[in-house]
């Protein structure tokens, strides 16, 4: 009897953590107030939540395990989850935080990026077993709808509403181009939560005027309130940047293999790992607390197994670990290095990095201007430099990426 009720407590314990984590955790704004959603979740009602994501890409990245982690306690809580992947927004082209038109995206494109995110997504939300998450996908109600249905759902909003979006106000001041097809972009996305009607959705805070049109469509629709959680950004407190950004050289992606998850971590800037250890790891807060009393280079060997340990499970963080502190501590080369066929000898750096792998010539540029390309230990600072290549030469990129050039 006593175990039982010794068990129940500690249940009980673990739900009010686990709810603070929710309310607290990474978390901006709840709408209508946090108040409001503490009161739902104490109470004990399911509810159905989802958050979107548009294929724009291949990967998932490090900044979308915030939210992931937030379904996830959610999901922990008993409530039905929703990885809702935009496979038709996505060829329409999300406006947020762009001075320029996305590009939209072929249907084909969009089959290409969305057919790994299930197994990355997977990598730290359930999608089998007891109260399994749901994968599903917009273009199962959205092509399905006629020019008579969208006339009728672009009546309950205006167009003064959606110019006082942030990004079509810059917009507008710069002179820039915009869209109808973007204004569009937001109803079809709001129009989601109708479509599964669902209690809550989940997103970052540049998402939220297109969780809140959601939230307006629900209220007329559906007569019903959905509850709207805004996410903090991964973002570098000293910049201001995202951190998850290709131009700025710091994609991290959920299916990085675990030495390069671990070494790519160790490579962001010092100020930028208490964000990550907060948003984007299952690290206890009291330890998060703690990162500030370490050095940078201790802080971020904890939170680097922290985020390999999120992917891919304690003994590859073990691993990955030994292998940096082996490769960087005492200047020995990975045990494996993967091979660089390059064609012929003579070649010029800046084709080598972008077939290494970085992905623009730009970024190759501001890899060479930081003196982070090395060739058998000598950094190369010319961009347009032409190299006479050797069967065995080390190329590194970086502070963790090596390739022998065969």
């Amino acid at each position: 009897m006593y175990a039982q009720l010794l068990r129940g407590r500690i249940e009980k314990m673990k739900k009010l953590e686990t709810i603070k984590e929710v309310l607290e955790r990474a978390v901006d704004k709840i709408y209508p107030s946090k108040q409001a959603l503490e009161t739902v979740l104490n109470g004990g009602r399911k509810l159905k939540i989802y958050l979107g994501v548009d294929p724009t890409g291949p990967h998932l990245h490090l900044g979308h395990a915030t939210n992931l982690l937030v379904l996830k306690r959610l999901k922990n809580l008993g409530h039905q989850i929703i990885f809702l992947i935009g496979d038709f927004t996505g060829r329409i082209g999300d406006p947020s935080d762009r001075l320029a038109a996305r590009k939209p995206l072929s249907e084909k494109e969009v089959r290409q990026n969305l057919q790994t995110f299930k197994k990355q997504a997977s990598k730290i939300i359930n999608f089998a077993g007891p109260n399994k998450a749901l994968v599903k996908f917009n273009s199962a109600w959205h092509s399905k709808m006629k020019f008579e249905d969208i006339l009728k759902l672009a009546q309950l909003l205006t167009v003064q509403q959606m110019s006082k979006r942030d990004m079509f106000q810059k917009r507008l001041k710069e002179n820039r181009v915009i869209g109808l097809h973007e204004f569009l972009y937001p109803l079809m996305q709001g129009y989601d939560s109708v479509a599964m009607n669902v209690d809550m959705e989940i997103g970052g805070t540049d998402q939220t005027f297109n969780m809140l049109v959601g939230r307006d469509l629900m209220k007329v629709l559906k007569h019903k309130e959905k509850f709207v959680l805004t996410t903090k950004l991964l973002e570098n407190p000293k910049t201001g940047r995202k951190l998850m950004n290709k131009s700025e050289g710091g994609f991290i992606n959920l299916d990085d293999e675990p030495e390069n998850l671990f070494g790519k971590t160790m490579a962001l800037p010092d100020e930028a790992i208490m964000p990550v250890a907060e948003f984007s790891t299952e690290m206890p807060w009291s330890e998060v607390k703690q990162l500030k009393n370490m050095s940078p280079r201790d802080a971020k060997l904890k939170v680097a197994s922290w985020v390999v340990k999120l992917c891919y499970g304690e003994k590859p963080a073990a691993e990955a670990a030994a292998k940096w502190e082996k490769t960087f501590s005492k200047k020995e080369l990975p045990a494996k290095v993967p091979t660089l066929r390059i064609g012929h000898k003579e070649s010029g750096i800046m084709g080598i990095l972008i077939k290494a792998g970085v992905p623009s010539k730009s970024e190759a540029r501001r890899l060479i201007a930081q003196g982070a390309v090395e060739l058998n230990g000598e950094k190369k600072v010319k961009p347009q430099e032409k190299i006479n290549f050797q069967k065995g030469d080390v190329l590194k990129i970086g502070k963790h990426r090596f390739f022998k050039i065969a």
